[in-house]
């Protein structure tokens, strides 16, 4: 007769090697096996022209510590009329066991620069903007002031459209990570600012999926409320590895719009891929484009 230390010990070793059978899920590449085909150009200190990337303070917040970078791309002309890309950062400060970085700054996007191939679209990347002590400046880590934030969002993009040509009809708005969930918390925060847009790009987490993040209103209702302000423009979602938990909270927020889901098959937790010729790159270019703005 079997006692009870025998039969725990063969019961243990059957499901270790049912486990040992079963087939492990494979490990994703990482995005570094790729090259890079697009080069985001250093800040330069020149006024803007085409083919640059300058550090600009919206006109109302002279003599702060904000600023935003305007990229013209290499085709730019005085006097033509240009889409444009608005892109918010990641969180400053995050790094992983993967070697992927973010510091946070607008200095650091890659987005909207790597999408558009640097060319034919104007982007602009777009600080969030914090209030301490009466002084204004760029916040490196979450929103800051959230309605300040949209505030300058909204002048900036309606002065790069007066003074460089942008178009107004024709304005995306684009983030990664923190970025990503600002494309719905600050983008369509308000009636103010959420008609600017005409489609949105939204690569890793998303407004309302994950409500235990540390800011207000990061419940569902108040997500809902945002989402509901789409009023069905076009929006494309990835995220690395998987995008269904964003899929699944979408189809069950009742919101009807033209969502295009898309998983990246890395592992990675950054912009970067927008800097390589990978299939996501080929497939937001060809969403761009059924939508009649520019994609490589």
């Amino acid at each position: 007769m079997k006692t009870f230390p025998s039969i725990f010990l063969a019961v243990c070793a059957a499901v270790f090697v049912v486990r040992a059978q079963q087939p492990r899920a494979p490990e994703l590449p990482d995005i570094t096996t790729l090259p890079e085909d697009v080069r985001v150009p250093a800040i330069s200190e020149a006024a803007p022209a085409a083919g640059l990337r300058v550090r600009q303070t919206t006109h109302g917040w002279e003599g702060t510590g904000v600023h935003h970078v305007l990229g013209l791309p290499a085709n730019w002309k005085r006097g033509g009329k240009f889409p444009v890309f608005v892109e918010f950062a990641g969180n400053g400060g995050y790094k992983n066991n993967f070697g992927d970085v973010c510091e946070g700054t607008v200095e650091g996007c890659n987005l909207a620069f790597g999408i558009s191939g640097g060319r034919d679209t104007i982007c602009i990347a777009m600080p969030f903007v914090k209030v301490a002590d009466g002084r204004k400046e760029n916040a490196a880590n979450w929103w800051g002031d959230a309605d300040e934030t949209a505030a300058y969002c909204v002048a900036t993009v309606r002065e790069v459209c007066r003074e460089f040509g942008g178009d107004e009809k024709a304005v995306v708005l684009c983030g990664f990570s923190r970025g990503s969930i600002a494309c719905n918390y600050i983008g369509l925060r308000n009636d103010t600012i959420a008609p600017l847009w005409k489609a949105f790009i939204c690569h890793s987490h998303y407004d309302g999926v994950r409500t235990a993040w540390p800011y207000a209103d990061a419940d569902r209702a108040s997500a809902l409320a945002r989402l509901q302000r789409l009023n069905g423009r076009p929006q494309f979602i990835s995220h690395e590895g998987s995008v269904e938990d964003t899929r699944r909270y979408i189809e069950a927020s009742g919101v009807r719009a033209a969502f295009e889901f898309s998983t990246l098959p890395y592992r990675n937790h950054t912009d970067r891929w927008a800097l390589r010729d990978c299939e996501q790159r080929r497939k937001v270019r060809a969403w761009l484009r059924s939508f009649g703005l520019p994609g490589q």
